[in-house]
């Protein structure tokens, strides 16, 4: 297969790459940044929040390989709290999806589109059935981008008959994910302070989330990757997590029990636009794709410390 990624040089984009390279398929990134992690990935850098207008042969004047099978558009501003504060950053979001669209379109080329679980609000009503969702619960500008983004795609089907599957990420963790001084994700900013024997905030004593460990994530990418490239099937929309729900003062001690230490945590209320609670409905992704998530948070949270402890050591200046 014929591959490009776009927010390559990310989490899951880095975790994708890396997998469908020693496959032996070809992967072709686009990024607004280098890789960090590895070199593996050849990498266009360019801003796709960008507006463009010339899409016949790739976005902008930028070279594009051809005959590609499919896009994984995994770009964003993807910090919940920092797009409140910047919103405009979520109407980036919004351009970089129509960018990568508006390329599939010219080029006839099938995408996989990378939402969230903020897509549904604050579930008070437990509601996380991906034809339930209600856009009238927007809680944040970056959950308003990702509905946005989703439009976007369904109207592509709908006028351009566009194939896609879009995925409803929730809190992926992990490998590569370490890179807090440019965007601070909740797992590995408490590996890094908990290490160190620093105080923790958590904010919302209650506050459930779903945790995917990143290797079940990028497999239940691969599995669609593969019902869009054989024409198998396309036009889903489906959540992509564990399906179960854990506290952050949880996911907190198990960092703590993983460093052999003792955590010393703040709680404080929830902040303005983020989910208190989201556990996810993952049937349609067992029943379409096959996907059965192998890492339950407690083993994913050794691994994430160990793979954390790892690196930092092989790159301690």
């Amino acid at each position: 297969m014929r591959v490009l990624i776009t927010g390559s040089s990310g989490q899951i984009g880095t975790n994708l790459g890396l997998r469908l390279l020693k496959e032996g398929h070809f992967v072709f990134g686009v990024d607004v940044r280098s890789n960090t992690w590895t070199n593996e990935i050849p990498t266009l850098l360019q801003d796709l929040s960008t507006p463009y207008r010339n899409f016949t042969s790739g976005i902008g004047q930028a070279s594009y390989p051809e005959n590609l099978d499919v896009v994984i558009h995994l770009a964003a501003h993807a910090k919940v709290h920092e797009l409140v504060q910047q919103p405009d950053r979520a109407l980036e979001n919004i351009t970089m999806t129509f960018n990568v669209l508006e390329f599939c379109r010219a080029n006839n080329i099938p995408i996989v589109f990378s939402s969230s679980r903020e897509v549904y609000g604050d579930i008070h009503r437990y509601i996380t059935e991906e034809s339930h969702a209600d856009f009238a619960f927007t809680e944040s500008p970056y959950s308003a981008s990702k509905i946005a983004g989703e439009a976007l795609v369904y109207s592509y089907a709908q006028c351009y008959a566009l194939r896609y599957l879009v995925f409803r990420f929730s809190n992926v963790y992990g490998r590569y994910d370490n890179d807090i001084e440019r965007m601070e994700r909740v797992i590995p900013l408490f590996i890094q302070r908990i290490a160190q024997g620093e105080q923790v905030t958590i904010f919302g004593k209650d506050k459930t989330l779903d945790f995917t460990y990143v290797d079940d994530c990028v497999d239940g990418i691969r599995k669609g990757i593969e019902l869009l490239v054989t024409g198998r099937d396309a036009s889903h929309t489906i959540n992509l997590a564990y399906g179960q729900g854990a506290t952050l003062i949880t996911m907190a001690h198990y960092i703590a029990d993983a460093l052999g230490v003792k955590p010393n945590l703040n709680v404080e209320d929830s902040r303005v636009g983020e989910v208190t609670h989201y556990v996810a409905n993952i049937g349609k992704a067992r029943a379409l794709l096959g996907y059965n998530p192998q890492t339950p948070l407690n083993e994913g949270i050794k691994k994430a410390v160990e793979w954390s402890s790892q690196w930092n050591a092989a790159h301690r200046s």
